[in-house]
């Protein structure tokens, strides 16, 4: 049996990663190929090209890679003509994955979307697509399965998949230990892991820690950064500042379990902080004229999938064009200097992890999928 599985982004890298051992660990005989990353090409998917290195987003830089979308479509339509893989699994993404779907379904190859975008909050039209080229939804999100099926997509809840890989993390103890004897409160600010994310929010992140560095000098931050090129670029920024601040790569587990809060643009890390009971605020700047665009589009209450899921404002957001730095250190000054106030949304951290953070879901999705398959199969052989 072959799959092809196509991910663009980090996150979607790792899941797909996680997503391909469930399959193998299940059916031993299963060949990945596809789009993606470092750890799904780890986890034995042979890499036609490695698209997670173009996680782009906004409509300019979309259009600026066009000629390489439009090249990786053409060579992947060739690979469904030639090699008929049994299934196509999606993750996240949308945009170029809609027209990956329209070319497998074209050949009569079964299309799932696991990961599937946030239709329901900013592009519910979009749906029209998802029934026309997309065969099975495995939802990540509890509310979206019936979401889907009311508008006759075939939709399944399977759960979160980076719940998956956080109860894997195995931290650096050392790197813990000669932290904590300082013995002094730590605020973790997470940039994110693309490009464009760490231009906008940076400037927003660093007056947030000198607003709050204003006020108890005695806190100390500590950055994660997503790859080397964002810590020099964030060192190159804070030569500016006089700040208690140290960049870090590869330790973002690290750093939020040290901290006692975090700001974070808006992303999965969200549930990475859910799982660690980190009350959190969670920011996503953009220009003027997209957050305008957002506006008339966006049909849910938060962005955050934290709040999401509990549907409520845990993590209290900033969805923004411009600097929130004052209203985000305020929020973060009362859980640093009102313990009540933070137990209590310590607290409710807590009961939202206990609520939804269940691992799984990869192996559930494979369950479903090689099922969905083996039936498709039968049925084929019985006409």
């Amino acid at each position: 049996m072959r799959i092809f599985v196509s991910a663009g982004e980090p996150s979607g890298d790792l899941h797909g990663a996680n997503l391909i051992r469930a399959l193998q660990q299940l059916s031993p005989q299963v060949e990945c190929v596809g789009f993606g990353g470092e750890r799904m090409q780890s986890a034995g998917c042979r890499l036609l090209y490695p698209l997670c290195r173009l996680a782009v987003m906004w409509f300019l830089r979309v259009l600026l890679n066009a000629h390489v979308f439009i090249r990786l479509l053409v060579q992947a339509d060739r690979y469904f003509r030639d090699h008929r893989p049994d299934a196509v699994v999606l993750i996240d993404y949308p945009g170029f994955h809609w027209w990956l779907a329209r070319r497998a379904k074209a050949r009569g190859i079964p299309v799932f979307y696991f990961v599937p975008p946030q239709l329901w909050a900013w592009a519910g039209w979009r749906v029209r697509k998802m029934r026309r080229f997309v065969d099975h939804v495995l939802c990540t999100l509890p509310f979206e399965r019936d979401w889907y099926r009311r508008r006759g997509v075939e939709a399944n809840y399977v759960g979160h998949p980076y719940f998956d890989e956080l109860p894997r993390q195995v931290l650096d103890a050392a790197f813990l230990a000669r932290r904590a004897e300082v013995g002094t409160p730590v605020v973790g600010l997470l940039p994110g892991s693309r490009n464009q994310e760490v231009e906008r929010n940076l400037s927003t992140l660093v007056r947030t820690a000198a607003a709050v560095h204003l006020e108890r000098p005695d806190v100390r931050f500590l950055v994660a950064c997503f790859k080397p090129d964002h810590k020099q670029r964030i060192d190159a920024y804070l030569r500016g500042w006089n700040l208690p601040i140290e960049t870090h790569v590869g330790r973002t587990p690290e750093i939020i379990e040290l901290a006692t809060a975090c700001v974070a643009v808006s992303g999965s890390v969200g549930l990475e902080l859910l799982y660690r009971g980190k009350p959190s605020v969670v920011l996503y700047r953009i220009r003027r004229i997209d957050k305008f665009a957002s506006s008339l589009v966006m049909k849910c209450r938060f962005i955050s999938l934290v709040n999401l899921l509990a549907d409520a404002e845990v993590f209290p957001e900033f969805l923004t064009s411009r600097c929130e730095a004052e209203a985000i250190s305020r929020q973060l000054l009362t859980w640093l200097n009102d313990s009540q106030a933070y137990r209590e949304r310590w607290a409710q951290v807590a009961a939202l992890r206990q609520r939804v953070a269940e691992p799984g879901a990869c192996d559930r999705a494979a369950r479903y999928l090689l099922a969905a398959l083996e039936s498709r199969q039968a049925d084929s052989q019985a006409a």
